[in-house]
């Protein structure tokens, strides 16, 4: 016997979507279900002329629908969940999510305008105004004298649109999980080669957390159901993502301690890794101050008696031939000094931390995006903006490892590495690892090192030293700069 259920939502494009994302994946999982789908505009969508953040109204994209659900004349709403609310209601409560979408920014760029010092960009955010005039000013590779910005309104192929028409407007910058969905699949054909299409003539970077961490739950759906429908809770229990759950739920904790809402300048990032969870946030407090916090949470912490050591190396690089890279799609940059090239690559640049990417830009190479330092095993996310999948080059040096992944690694220089420090002690010690060359060589000629403790970033040196020593019960990872 079929069960019938009605879904609601915005009508725009990337509502509507949102919706079919959870109606197929309840009847993936309950084949005897029978969906509807109600869509409708909401006071947002109506009020295009103000910023979002200058209306008065709270939940302007969701407030609507709240009656349906309380009148039962719908069984769910489908939100994109940054849009909620941090307040909770009495007769209705979020019941499920989906595994959450990229939650970064994003940022269209005209190429005409690679060389222009002063730049305009249009976005309604006070977090991504605030955030983004520092990172702008050393991310992109043109020495930006001045940035402004405006306000736009509209959903995404409006704005796209309207940044394309207007001649005085440089950039755009968007959620990457709104334009990811519109990207994904044949539901709206129109809308998703119009996408394509401006992402295959412009410019356009992944923008790091780092320095622009997301407005709380940026990226995740929320499935809203009236209180003590316990029907619809169960069925909803067959979908939830818990991972995405427990992360939007600390992103929210966060906003609702600065007193929420999508007028503060303030961005706050939630991320569940196999290692800890990592939380940024960075911005402006309500009155006024700067604040910047990038933590790893974890249960796992050195004993209190153990002395933290970086011991020291002396490098050697040599010079190698500018390596050939014209029959790639994209380079992976795992360190500054790698980029030898001595003509343009045209290609996709990816850094693994900001650092490098800072040092990339400053030699005018537009960088699209960075693993932050998490590691290289990282999802980029961007695959789906190509037809064909890319050919990925690694650079390095000659002692680093291959890459992950089908990702060849590109030897730029010679690197030799000899142990300076004398008089290692070992027992109560932490070492700080920041390469697995460092602990290969420090472990050849005092080996007793081995069986200390070790302290190491995310990524490519965790995993092998997690390999070295059998175990990670004395490795530690931290977000080392």
């Amino acid at each position: 016997m079929k069960t019938k259920l009605r879904i609601s939502a915005r009508q725009s494009e990337l509502a509507r979507y949102q919706a079919y994302q959870v109606g197929e994946a309840l009847q993936k999982a309950n084949p005897q279900l029978e969906v509807e789908y109600l869509f409708r505009e909401s006071l947002g969508d109506k009020n295009l002329q103000n910023p979002l953040w200058k209306m008065p109204e709270k939940g302007v994209f969701t407030e609507d629908f709240y009656l349906d659900l309380v009148e039962e004349k719908t069984e769910m709403v489908v939100h994109s969940w940054k849009d909620l609310p941090t307040q909770e209601k009495p007769d209705t409560y979020i019941a499920a999510t989906l595994p959450r979408a990229d939650q970064r920014d994003f940022l269209l760029f005209k190429k005409s305008s690679r060389q222009k010092k002063n730049l305009k960009f249009f976005s309604s955010s006070p977090r991504r105004i605030h955030n983004l005039k520092d990172f702008f000013s050393w991310a992109l590779p043109s020495n930006v004298e001045k940035l402004e910005f405006e306000s736009v309104r509209g959903n995404i192929p409006t704005r796209v649109r309207k940044w394309l028409a207007d001649d005085s407007i440089d950039g755009l910058v968007l959620a990457k999980a709104a334009l990811d969905r519109l990207l994904d699949g044949d539901k709206f054909p129109e809308t998703r080669d119009f996408l394509r299409e401006t992402l295959n003539t412009s410019d356009w970077m992944v923008l790091p957390l780092s320095y622009d961490p997301n407005a709380a739950a940026q990226g995740a759906l929320a499935v809203e159901i009236k209180q003590g429908r316990s029907d619809v809770a169960d069925l909803l229990k067959t979908i939830n993502c818990e991972a995405t759950f427990s992360a939007v739920e600390k992103e929210r904790q966060i906003l609702q301690a600065f007193g929420g809402g999508c007028h503060l300048a303030l961005g706050m990032s939630y991320l569940k890794r196999s290692y800890g969870d990592v939380k940024i946030v960075r911005g402006l407090t309500p009155d006024g101050q700067s604040i910047f916090e990038k933590v790893l949470v974890t249960d796992k912490a050195l004993p209190a008696n153990v002395q933290r050591t970086r011991l020291e190396f002396q490098a050697e690089r040599k010079e190698r031939p500018t390596p050939d890279v014209q029959h790639l799609d994209a380079l992976y940059v795992a360190k500054a000094d790698a980029w030898t090239l001595n003509h343009e690559f045209k290609g996709i640049v990816w850094t693994a931390g900001c650092e490098t990417w800072k040092k990339l830009a400053a030699r005018g190479v537009w960088v699209h995006g960075s693993s932050e330092s998490l590691g290289e095993v990282e999802d980029l996310r961007i695959e789906h903006f190509f037809v064909e999948p890319l050919k990925w080059g690694r650079l390095s040096h000659s002692l680093s490892q291959a890459g992950y992944g089908d990702k060849q690694t590109i030897a730029a220089y010679d690197l030799s590495l000899s142990l300076i420090s004398q008089n290692i002690k070992t027992e109560n010690t932490a070492f700080i690892w920041t390469s697995p060359q460092e602990f290969d060589l420090a472990v050849s000629q005092v080996p007793d090192i081995q069986k200390a403790f070790h302290i190491c970033g995310p990524g490519r040196t965790y995993e092998v030293l997690r390999q070295r020593l059998g175990s990670d019960e004395r490795l530690f990872v931290e977000l080392l700069n």
